[in-house]
């Protein structure tokens, strides 16, 4: 059955990043969301995919930061699209709220790829930055609002498949540098293999499940 519980918006930009990652951009109408908040976008042949929302909650468009996946149903026919043309988008749901929800204590961000995009869009709202960020990708040309977010916050990048400036490796090889106490909030979104580590990480070091956070945004 086709869920005909979305709305009509206007493309904006596909601002192509490189061969598999664009930002798809489009007019918000209105739509209210939270960030960390997902929604589905609909293809003219009704298949549909869950896209977590990268723009802040005051702006006037919605940004989304997608993979292109070669052979996909959603993601090549989203990445071809052109200013004007209208896409189907469901209302927004989800329960991963990074750095809301948990008073005054302080929090870390942790993500691989596209698993930044509620990170940006925290980034975006809200004034309260976190102690740190850990951002891995595979090429330096992946990392998506990496000058914003080192302007609003400490950032780490790692690279994995370049020579680089930045860390030569996997996030999980900068996990020592991560503020640990008892009070710290950890929200890790990306990768599933990086979620498990880090989180099987961070409760080896004594920090309590309650405190970890967790989106998985591809499985492998």
């Amino acid at each position: 059955m086709i869920n005909l519980d979305y709305t009509e918006h206007p493309v904006k930009e596909v601002r192509i990043v490189n061969d598999d990652l664009f930002e798809l951009i489009v007019e918000r109408n209105n739509l209210e969301f939270i960030p960390g908040d997902c929604a589905a976008i609909y293809t003219d042949t009704d298949k549909s995919r869950p896209y977590s929302i990268s723009s802040g909650f005051n702006e006037n468009e919605l940004r989304f930061v997608i993979r292109m996946m070669e052979g996909g149903e959603v993601s090549p026919w989203l990445m071809s699209r052109e200013a004007g043309d209208s896409i189907r988008i469901t209302p927004p749901f989800g329960w991963f709220r990074p750095g809301q929800d948990i008073g005054d204590s302080p929090f870390v961000f942790l993500a691989t790829g596209t698993g930044i995009a509620p990170f940006l869009s925290y980034m975006n709202s809200f004034k309260v930055p976190p102690v740190q960020c850990l951002y891995g990708v595979r090429k330096e040309a992946d990392a998506i609002g990496y000058a914003e977010l080192q302007s609003y916050c400490p950032t780490q990048l790692a690279i994995s498949r370049e020579e680089t400036e930045h860390h030569k490796g996997r996030l999980t090889d900068l996990l020592n540098m991560l503020q640990l106490d008892s009070t710290t909030h950890y929200y890790c979104c990306g990768l599933e293999s990086m979620v498990n580590e880090v989180s099987e990480w961070l409760q080896e070091n004594g920090v309590g499940l309650m405190q970890i956070h967790r989106e998985v945004f591809f499985h492998g």
